[in-house]
């Protein structure tokens, strides 16, 4: 008894009105202060001549990626928290979950080219201006966003093709990929196994090639005979680090699993902090642990 979809009513977190009103309230401050950071962390980067490094460059793609991946989940999120109605179109929900898969992907790429642009600026310091040029920077950077689109493509496709039945209570404030496969009335192992083997083939090999970047870094840093060597150099790679540890920890624990049989609220807390407060985090660390990000700052904002 199959029928066409044509829309999507999404549970969210609480039905209790004050507490929606609560959250609301939450999300949304959150939700300003990321796209005020990250587009202070642009516009800084693009002023200043002395951030135009490739290092900057790529915190500057990561903060515009920023804007956009939080901007796909959360003003739909802050509108559903006050509607009595809270749907989506099938269109909609599609279009959501494929930006969702490709921003999230194409901040895989972008975290682990920039922890490879660390590594050549630390271990490799004589040879980082000859490999680190302007074409070289161009060709990660756009090559991190063109893969991140095509990579959204097979699994948005496999699931719009499911069949949905009646049944359209997605237990979620978002179309995330694991809700709907548990929506579906059709045989999901195929798409499941094909979704869990792109996942595992995207975030493992990204996470891997950031962590033996950051492996090589740390075993460099160790051999500066000063401690205040070791201090400064360090410095530069922490925050990146932090930002690589929150995103990966929340993103593997969520998708490279077999199966979708995790509860539906630990799925949602998990996916807050992956969506509301990993783009948050990402201006907040850099700004605040970036001696010169924060002169840089300062100087436009005396000259202006």
């Amino acid at each position: 008894n199959v029928t066409v979809v044509l829309e999507f009513r999404l549970l969210g977190f609480s039905s209790n009105p004050h507490c929606q009103i609560l959250l609301f309230t939450v999300f949304l401050v959150i939700y300003i202060l990321t796209i005020l950071g990250n587009i202070i962390i642009i516009s800084v980067v693009t002023l200043e001549p002395r951030l135009h490094s490739p290092m900057y460059k790529f915190l500057k793609n990561l903060s515009f990626l920023e804007v956009c991946y939080t901007t796909t989940i959360v003003p739909k999120m802050l509108a559903n928290l006050l509607a009595k109605r809270k749907s989506i179109s099938f269109s909609g929900c599609m279009a959501q979950l494929y930006y969702f898969i490709f921003l999230g992907a194409t901040e895989c790429y972008l975290l682990a080219v920039m922890a490879y642009d660390r590594y050549l600026a630390v271990c490799e310091p004589l040879h980082y201006t000859v490999a680190m040029t302007a074409e070289s920077y161009t060709r990660l950077a756009v090559g991190s966003w063109v893969t991140g689109f095509f990579t959204g493509f097979l699994p948005c496709l496999m699931v719009s093709r499911l069949h949905f039945c009646s049944h359209n209570l997605i237990d979620h404030f978002f179309c995330d990929i694991s809700p709907l496969l548990k929506l579906s009335c059709s045989d999901t192992i195929v798409t499941e196994t094909v979704i869990f083997s792109l996942s595992l083939l995207v975030l493992s090999s990204c996470f891997l090639l950031t962590l033996a970047s950051y492996l090589l870094i740390i075993l460099s840093i160790l051999k500066i005979p000063s401690a205040s060597g070791k201090r400064i150099t360090f410095s530069t790679c922490s925050s990146h680090l932090m930002v690589v540890t929150i995103y990966y920890g929340t993103m593997i624990s969520m998708y490279v699993r077999p199966t979708y049989n995790q509860s539906s609220e630990l799925n949602k807390a998990v996916s807050v902090l992956y969506t509301v407060v990993t783009p948050l985090l990402n201006p907040v660390i850099y700004s605040l642990r970036n001696k010169a990000f924060q002169k840089a700052l300062e100087k436009i904002v005396i000259r202006h």
